[in-house]
Parts: structure tokens; sequence; C-alpha cells
């Protein structure tokens, strides 16, 4: 039990200084929070008008930029364990009995704070130009526990990036991965307006069923089974990548 508050104080105290390390990096914040919303003002304004989704496509488009904007947010915890990695603090925080978990959980508990804020942000301004979600409490929560499920998923695989990676440089071309995978998904145009080899990919990726969880959810839509698919493909992600950041933390540190 005693091991257990005491990596969980560590955690707690990790995850702290991300957040102040966030602080002191403000235009990278800047930049991870903004870029999600200029990416919908452009598709709403310069595309929605030409894109046939067969409703307003303020309505169609949001829970996409949702997902983009997990994915531009966790891609800063690669590279914020790679510069750990390289400047040498995790030798300090060895030497006062401070684990490995702690560290990357700390990176994985800041990014998702800071990732829950930035959605804040885009639902914000969805809802200034013409989001209507209709969802009950119960659909709020549903589309709420989603969406910390990738983000907890999503920003440990980026831990483990920013593991592999040998520089914060490499870390963050690494990620683009992640920033491009919400585009061949319904997140902006319906899979069945896609080529036939595309349709596959991206029916069967893992976005593609979260982002149809959280479109009907928000929208009190019927979702079938895609809430329980999404759930399936973040606890995989979150098990290969938290395993995967243990055996590379051990390597990187040897």
């Amino acid at each position: 039990m005693s091991d257990v508050l005491t990596g969980w104080t560590h955690a707690t105290t990790m995850a702290g200084r991300s957040v102040r390390l966030s602080r002191r990096n403000v235009d990278a914040v800047i930049t991870s929070m903004a870029l999600p919303v200029m990416l919908m003002l452009v598709f709403v304004y310069f595309f929605g008008g030409a894109i046939d989704t067969g409703t307003e496509y303020v309505t169609y488009v949001v829970p996409g930029i949702l997902i983009l904007c997990a994915s531009f947010g966790a891609a800063g915890t690669a590279v914020g364990v790679s510069e750990d990695m390289k400047g040498g603090i995790i030798d300090r925080f060895r030497t006062l009995d401070v684990s490995g978990t702690a560290v990357l959980a700390g990176h994985v508990a800041a990014s998702t704070l800071r990732n829950l804020a930035s959605t804040a942000l885009v639902l914000a301004v969805a809802l200034l130009i013409g989001f209507r979600p209709s969802a009950s409490l119960a659909g709020w929560l549903a589309a709420l526990g989603l969406l910390v499920a990738f983000l907890i998923a999503l920003s440990w695989f980026s831990a483990a990036i920013g593991l592999l990676a040998r520089t914060p440089e490499a870390a963050s071309g690494f990620t683009f991965f992640m920033t491009f995978l919400p585009y061949p998904s319904s997140a902006f145009v319906r899979i069945d307006t896609m080529p036939g080899w595309l349709h596959a990919f991206s029916e069967h990726q893992p976005v593609t069923p979260l982002i149809e969880s959280l479109r009907g959810l928000l929208l009190s839509q019927p979702v079938g089974t895609s809430p329980w698919v999404a759930l399936a493909w973040c606890g995989g992600i979150l098990v290969a990548a938290v395993g995967m950041s243990g055996a590379l933390f051990r390597v990187r540190t040897r």
C-alpha cells in the first residue's frame, strides 16, 4: 500500500511539473489549441458548402475536429518525453527513487489535461458558429468518457514514441501519423464517397468508430456497437503503449 501511495505521489508531482513546463512553452500550447479551431473554420466555411454529408456541415465535422484536436495535443507528449531523455533529467529523478512509470504517467496526465482544455475551446467555438448538440446528460457523459479514454491511450502511445525517438525533432516527426489518421476517416466526409481501397481502411481504422460514436452521442442518434469497438481500440492501444513504454524506458536508461 505504501508503494502505491508513493507511486501516486510521484506521478502527481511529475504531472504538476509537466503542466508548469507547458506554461513556459506558451507558443506550443497556443499552436496545439489554435490549429484545430482554424482547421474547423477552414472546413466549415471554405469546403463545407461543397461537401454533401446529408446534414449541416458544422454538425457533421465537429466530432472529427475533436479527435484531430486530441492528435495535435498528444503529439506534444512525445516531444516532452524525448526532451527529458535527452536532457539527462531522468538520471536525477532515478537518484531520487522516482520510477520511470511515474515520470511517463506525469506526462500523460498533463497531456490529458491540456487536451481537455483544447476540447473545451473547440466546442465553444463550434457552438458560436452553429453546432447544436442535442445529447442528454448521459450522452454527454458517455461522449466525455470515450474521449478521455482515447486521450489517455493516445498520450501513452506518444510517450512511447518519445522514448523511441533519439531527438525531440524526430519525436515531432514520428507523431505525424497520429495527426494524419483522422483525415482518412469519417471525420470530414462520408466513407461511402471514398475510393474502394480507401473505404476499407477508413472503416476499420481506430478513429472512425470513435468519431461515429461521438457524432451519434452528441446528436442523440443511434450508435450501434461503435462505442464498444472504439473502447476496444483504446484498450488495445493503451495496453500496447504502456508495455512498449516500459520496455523502451528500461532500454534507454540501462
